[in-house]
Formats: C-alpha cells, sequence, structure tokens
C-alpha cells in the first residue's frame, strides 16, 4: 500500500527519533534577514556574562549559566510551587485549580493530549484557552490562557500562573532539555511544579541562582495502591477493569487475541505508534461503562497522559528493549505504570497490581517499596541562537560539523547534561547535502521525524528536496489522497501508521513554514482518515458482535466526512 501513497521511495540507512520535536519556542522563527535580532539578544546575554570594565571576550561554548538566557523570568521574582508525590496523588488537580483562577496563564504538559484535556478543561469551566502543540493551534477568543506542549512553551509572554506537569522529565535524556527551558524562561508570577519528588533537590538547586522562592508541598496517593501477591496465571483469571501491560506491539495485538478468544472480553488497545487521536478513542470506549470493551492491553504509553479507570494492572512482563538491549523495568517506570490503577473518581475503590508470571513479582514488590532515584542533572540544548553565532566562526561547514564541533567543545556545569543528540546529527548529515540554509537545516533536523521507519524518512527526505529546489512542497507531490483504505494484516496496519506519521510531520511544517508547505488543511484531513483506519482495523480485531458493527459503521460514517 506504502508504494502506492509514497512515490519516489528511497532508501535510508540512517535514523532519528522523536527527540527534540520541537525547538525552542522563541527562536526558531527567526529569519535570516532578521540574524541582527540574534545579535541584540546575545548583547544582553553578553552583559550577564561580563563584569568589570572594559570589553569582554564572550565564549559561545560557555553554557555553564542557562539561567541567564532567560531574561524575562529574571525580572520576575517568582514564587514556584513544588507538587510532589505518586500517581494519583491530586498533585496536578491542585495546581490547575490555581491555574483555572489566575488572570492569565500557561499549561505544559509532556504529551498532547494532556494539552487537549487541560483546554478542554478549563474552556468547560468558561475559562477561554487556546490549545498550541506542534501539530495543531486552535485559538479561541479572548484567550489569556494556553495549553501547550512543553516544547511549546512561550518564555517571551508575561503570565500570572504557570503550570509544567511531569517536571522529573528534565532529567530525561532526550527530552529533558525542554523541560529545563520552561522551567528556567517562563515568566510567570506563580510557577507550579508537578512531579516525582526525586525531582526536589535538583530544581531547589536550579533554583537557587535565579532568586526564585521554592516552597515544596506533598501528596500522598488518593486510593490505595495493593502489589497482589499471586499473579495472574490463567487469562481465563482477566476481569472487566484489567489492563495488562505489554512492552512489544506484535506482543499486544497477541494478548488481545488470546484474552478476546475466551469470549468474555473485549480489548482496547493502546500504545505508542498509535496516532494519538486513536489512542484517546481507544481509551475513551474502555472508560464507557456501557462499551463492551472492559479490559485494556496497552504498552508504557498509559504511564502519563491517559486517565483510565484501570482496576488491576497486570504486568506481562518487568523487562523492556530500550534500544540499546532488554533490561528490567526501572523504579520509576513501575510506579508510573502500576500508579495507573485505582483512578480517584472511578468506581474501583482501590487500585491493584499484579504480574503475569509467579517469577516477576519480587522486582514489583521491591520497586513499589522503593524510593526513585533522586535526580543529578537536567538536560540542557543549545538554541538556535547559540548555532548560529558559533557557526560565525565555522565558515563553509555543514550543520554537522557545526553541531558536532559546538558540543565537543561546550561547557556545562555539574547540574546539567547535554540532551541526546546522536540521532539528530545522522538527520543532519543527510540535510547538509541540500542547498538549505542553516535555520532550515535546524528546523528540518528538529521535526517530527522517526528515521527508524522507513517511511517516515523516506517522507522527511522528499520534503526537504522539494523545498530545497522549489520552495514549494504540495502534498500531492508524494502523496495519493484517497488511497487510504483499511488495513487487512499487521504489516499493513505498520504502514498506515507509518504514513500518518509522514502526514504528522507536514501539519508540523506547516507550521513553521507555511508559505512553502500550503497544503495543511489537506495533510490534517488525511491524518484524520488514517486514525479513523487504524480505529476500524483494531475493531475488526476483535470478537465481532452487534455492538462492534455498530462501531465500524458509525467509524465508516466519520470516514466519509473527510473524503
Amino acid at each position: 500500500m506504502a508504494s502506492l501513497l509514497l512515490r519516489q521511495r528511497r532508501v535510508s540507512a540512517l535514523g532519528v527519533s522523536r527527540i527534540l520535536q520541537a525547538v525552542n519556542g522563541d527562536s526558531f522563527r527567526l529569519q535570516p534577514e532578521s540574524n541582527c535580532r540574534t545579535f541584540a539578544r546575545f548583547g544582553v546575554i553578553i552583559r550577564n556574562y561580563s563584569s568589570g570594565k572594559g570589553t569582554a571576550k564572550f565564549d559561545f561554548t560557555d553554557l555553564t549559566r542557562p539561567h541567564t538566557w532567560y531574561p524575562n523570568a529574571r525580572k520576575k521574582q517568582r514564587k514556584v510551587f513544588l507538587h510532589v508525590g505518586p500517581t494519583n496523588s491530586g498533585k496536578t488537580y491542585h495546581a490547575l485549580k490555581r491555574l483555572e483562577s489566575s488572570s492569565s496563564g500557561v499549561y505544559c504538559g509532556p504529551l498532547r493530549l494532556l494539552a487537549w484535556e487541560v483546554a478542554k478543561r478549563l474552556n468547560k469551566a468558561r475559562v477561554p484557552c487556546d490549545l498550541i502543540t506542534g501539530q495543531e493551534k486552535d485559538e479561541v477568543d479572548g484567550a489569556k490562557h494556553k495549553a501547550v506542549t512543553v516544547e511549546m512553551a512561550d518564555v517571551t509572554s508575561d503570565y500570572e500562573c504557570a503550570v509544567i506537569d511531569e517536571i522529573q522529565m528534565l532529567g530525561c535524556k532526550t527530552r529533558g532539555f525542554s523541560f529545563t527551558r520552561a522551567l528556567l524562561g517562563i515568566a510567570a508570577d506563580e510557577l507550579h511544579l508537578c512531579g516525582d519528588a526525586a525531582a526536589v533537590p535538583l530544581i531547589q538547586e536550579l533554583l537557587k541562582v535565579t532568586g526564585d522562592d521554592v516552597q515544596v508541598r506533598s501528596y500522598e496517593r488518593l486510593l490505595p495502591l495493593v502489589p497482589l501477591e499471586v499473579p495472574l496465571g490463567s487469562f481465563s483469571n482477566i476481569r472487566t477493569g484489567d489492563c495488562i501491560v505489554s512492552f512489544s506491539r506484535k506482543e499486544i495485538y497477541k494478548l488481545k487475541k488470546k484474552i478476546e478468544t475466551g469470549g468474555k472480553h473485549l480489548c482496547s488497545v493502546v500504545y505508542g505508534s498509535l496516532p494519538p487521536e486513536t489512542r484517546t478513542r481507544q481509551a475513551t470506549m474502555f472508560n464507557d461503562a456501557s462499551s463492551e470493551f472492559d479490559v485494556l492491553v496497552a504498552s508504557d504509553a498509559i504511564g502519563m497522559g491517559l486517565n483510565l479507570n484501570i482496576s488491576r494492572i497486570i504486568f506481562s512482563t518487568m523487562k523492556k528493549f530500550d534500544g540499546l538491549e532488554m533490561r528490567d523495568l526501572t523504579v520509576p517506570e513501575v510506579k508510573q505504570i502500576a500508579g495507573r490503577s485505582g483512578r480517584y473518581g472511578s468506581k474501583y475503590p482501590m487500585g491493584e497490581v499484579t504480574c503475569l508470571d509467579a517469577e516477576d513479582l519480587p522486582l514489583l514488590h521491591s520497586s513499589l517499596k522503593s524510593a526513585s532515584p533522586t535526580l543529578q542533572q537536567a538536560g540542557v540544548f543549545p538554541s538556535f541562537d547559540f548555532i548560529y553565532m558559533y557557526s560565525r566562526l565555522q565558515q563553509k561547514r555543514g550543520l554537522y560539523q557545526i553541531l558536532e564541533d559546538f558540543l565537543e567543545n561546550a561547557k556545562l556545569s555539574d547540574n546539567y547534561f547535554f540532551a541526546n543528540c546522536e540521532e539528530m546529527l545522522k538527520v543532519a548529515a543527510v540535510i547538509d547535502e541540500l542547498p538549505l540554509s542553516l535555520q532550515d537545516k535546524y528546523l528540518f533536523c528538529l521535526s517530527p521525524v522517526d528515521m527508524n521507519d522507513e517511511i517516515s524518512s523516506q517522507g522527511l527526505t522528499q520534503f526537504a528536496e522539494n523545498y530545497a529546489k522549489k520552495g514549494l512542497v504540495r502534498l500531492k507531490e508524494i502523496f495519493s489522497p484517497g488511497s487510504l483504505q483499511v488495513p487487512k494484516t499487521h504489516s499493513a496496519l505498520k504502514e498506515l501508521e507509518s504514513i500518518h506519521k509522514v502526514l504528522e510531520l507536514y501539519v508540523w511544517l506547516s507550521f513553521r513554514l507555511d508559505e512553502s508547505f500550503p497544503d495543511h488543511e489537506l495533510a490534517s484531513s488525511q491524518k484524520a482518515i488514517c486514525s479513523m483506519l487504524i480505529e476500524e482495523f483494531l475493531e475488526r480485531l476483535g470478537f465481532q458482535n452487534p455492538t462492534s458493527r455498530k462501531l465500524n459503521s458509525l467509524m465508516a460514517k466519520k470516514r466519509r466526512q473527510y473524503l
């Protein structure tokens, strides 16, 4: 199917993951003709680094004081509230109540699903709220509040209140720099940070130099979480409200089939490569008490971003492949996933957690009893401004060489580490072959492309080549609208998920290079159809009964609306 949808396919051996999904929001829109603004901004930074009389020589590789990169935030005496506690403790709820009552504010979440949820909540409470993510922008008249993915946080505006969710992710090797930027850069009178207590010492240390007033508020679980002493054993012991967790896409479908073969349950499915819209609909069916989809089979994608009425988490395994090796789950991973059971407000009086096999129970029990390791460092990454200024010293060199040289020579304090940019360098090596400006190369490298996915990588390459040659990229040049259809095999499903990534990439680029990527509406509608077709496939996998046939019919009607 993909051969019909993506024309002129080319094979790429290089890979880039979704790391660095967006770039610093106040920098990536800088145009080449406005480089004077870059120098002006750096004038502020240079003054912050300089002391005494005379001219100071500025070292563009000195990144030891990242708090000085955000002059707007440094003008404020911020009150910082750390809301810390386990999953389902109400910490985020209290922060959002303060956001709702503020005259202006911003919510920064790790996932689009969380931003959607908060925007919906505020608008329902008659607090106009814009939704801004890397792939969409939904503006509401009169809105003084925003719900954004953390990469899109605006560090140039002033707010009365700001909330950063899952703040412990500032220690993430790939995305941590975005949380650090939001922590140091958001100019808000009140900054509310929600997350794991393991992040508290590091945040307190980072904010010593900002002059912020930091207060810690601790929370306990609202419902008990009970680790069971016995494993699930037979699949005949599956019951309504269960969520069985696996870390393999292939295994997830095997588990779904095994459970539904028993004829007692229908399973919703949630895993990372499903489109966000599909994940949301699958979760909605599981949460709906009137739905016959009463069991969930999921990956660790449920760890954050979805409110789920789970009574019992069942680990099918306590190991996962992390891209390099098969390893045991970490303490934070076990706690994050296990804690999804026993949601406050659901019909279940407590959360339970167990394993499929008895041999995994000791690791589960020990992890739940252990404290999460204290974070030692926060991620950081140079903005385009730094790369551009450094490039002035590296004439006639490509972005790959500039980045490699910059990162090799850059200096950090002990509290920070560089975000993992190995995959970004691989993309830069490909993009460098095209006649693009440094800024355009930087933008393409930071796009949400999955270069480990052949179809996704080909999509990026073709978009970049067409943009370099003509400055205009029409979606129909590489994609055939109207060719999408319900997949009939697992391999066809995987292809459709890849095509969704290509369409998502086009939408992302259209927000940043709107004149050059004008087919935003077409890409968005085809992306929606992709999600619906994937959803329809998931329904057809299940035990067919009148309810599921009605769902298929409803999906078909919705799909026709986009055709």
